[in-house]
């Protein structure tokens, strides 16, 4: 299959296209959107693999579904449009990183800015029905995104991988942590940020393992 991606990312991935379960994947997506308004826009779909080409990874941040409201996803986890008021779980991704390295509360939740420097902003499913969380879960995503996580630890070396929350951390089989540097904590969403997201020091701890191994560190 034919799939519009960044040229890195569509030659290591052709053989997860060539499948069949890739096509009905393709084919559930397509009916979607014809009948239902579906986020993020079907342009930015492969948005996280394009704004970070395979060889620029340095940071893999997972997420679980896109933003289910309007305006809100553009196919970057936790990441919203310019213009766009921070969902919950960003603000706290925020107040946690001003209170880790200083940084001012950004005025845009859009983190595009991260994506170049080599952060994956993965979500475990791409696509989402409007106002219904999860409604394309089970359906194909997961799988793919899975086997990015395996190529990822397979062929890269000194790799952070960043998994807030249960759903995040139950794909650390995934990862060779002899290979990668994998941080967990609690979930940044309001629910459950206060029980070990604060306090994480996640961003800290990402740009020392960075530079221990040689990579400029992330300017978040």
């Amino acid at each position: 299959m034919d799939v519009k991606i960044e040229p890195s990312w569509k030659q290591a991935l052709q053989s997860e296209f060539d499948k069949p379960y890739f096509a009905q994947l393709t084919d559930f997506v397509r009916s979607e959107y014809r009948q239902y308004t579906v986020y993020p826009p079907g342009s930015l779909i492969f948005n996280a693999f394009n704004a970070c080409p395979l060889p620029n990874v340095k940071v893999v941040l997972i997420g679980q579904d896109p933003y289910h409201e309007p305006g809100q996803a553009h196919g970057l986890c936790f990441s919203v449009n310019d213009g766009v008021p921070f969902p919950p779980s960003l603000l706290n991704i925020f107040k946690e990183l001003n209170t880790d390295l200083g940084v001012p509360i950004p005025t845009s939740g859009n983190l595009l800015r991260w994506a170049h420097q080599g952060v994956l902003l993965l979500n475990a499913t791409l696509t989402v029905r409007e106002h219904q969380a999860g409604s394309h879960q089970n359906r194909g995503w997961e799988r793919f995104t899975d086997a990015v996580i395996s190529l990822l630890s397979q062929q890269c070396e000194g790799l952070v991988f960043i998994l807030w929350g249960s759903y995040a951390q139950s794909k650390a089989p995934l990862i060779d942590g002899s290979r990668h540097l994998i941080l967990r904590s609690a979930h940044p969403s309001p629910l459950s940020a206060y029980r070990g997201f604060f306090g994480n020091h996640h961003f800290t701890l990402t740009n020392d393992y960075l530079k221990k191994h040689g990579k400029e560190p992330i300017k978040w």
